[in-house]
């Protein structure tokens, strides 16, 4: 399945900041900006919502933590229970150390493999990254990719809206995300 992006490269933040700003107010959605250092602004310009990592890492966290005590309770208690000088076979302080070690090791995984789901790694390449002068980006300008369809009048449509924002380089790239 092939898609198309409309490409605009702009000289300065503010400009990108105020396009994004502008675009969405036009109703475009599918929004991205390529920039080369992080622009205070473009998270809320763009309309990205808060970050899903800290539910990965809850949910990892507490799989630890449940697994690492039932573990230990299974084979401390249940299976195996050994009375060492009339201690309880279930005593809840001495699964602290290894349940606390799992909340924190799949926390972190949790996070890893989330991040990595989410960002939909690894991706070697894309197709914005054939737009002519693209590789300013991670120089001296300001880029903003709009998802456009089938319809070449959408697309002229966007690249005519770029061009009333102002942006330096306006152009149409074709491929698989």
């Amino acid at each position: 399945m092939s898609r198309a992006w409309v490409m605009g490269g702009f000289h300065s933040p503010e400009a990108l900041l105020d396009a994004l700003g502008k675009l969405r107010a036009l109703g475009y959605g599918d929004l991205d900006a390529y920039t080369p250092f992080p622009v205070e602004g473009a998270e809320e310009a763009l309309g990205l919502g808060g970050s899903r990592i800290p539910a990965f890492v809850l949910g990892g966290g507490l799989t630890g933590a449940v697994c690492g005590y039932l573990l230990q309770w299974y084979c401390n208690a249940y299976d195996f229970p050994i009375n060492i000088g009339g201690r309880p076979a279930h005593s809840a302080p001495s699964f602290v150390p290894i349940t606390f070690e799992l909340t924190i090791l799949l926390g972190a995984f949790g996070a890893f493999f989330g991040l990595f789901l989410l960002l939909k790694l690894p991706r070697l390449h894309h197709p914005v990254f054939n737009a002519p002068g693209f590789r300013h980006a991670s120089v001296d300008q300001y880029w903003v990719s709009i998802g456009a369809g089938e319809d070449a009048a959408t697309r002229a449509e966007i690249g005519f809206a770029l061009q009333k924002l102002g942006a330096a380089n306006i152009s149409t790239v074709e491929g698989a995300p």
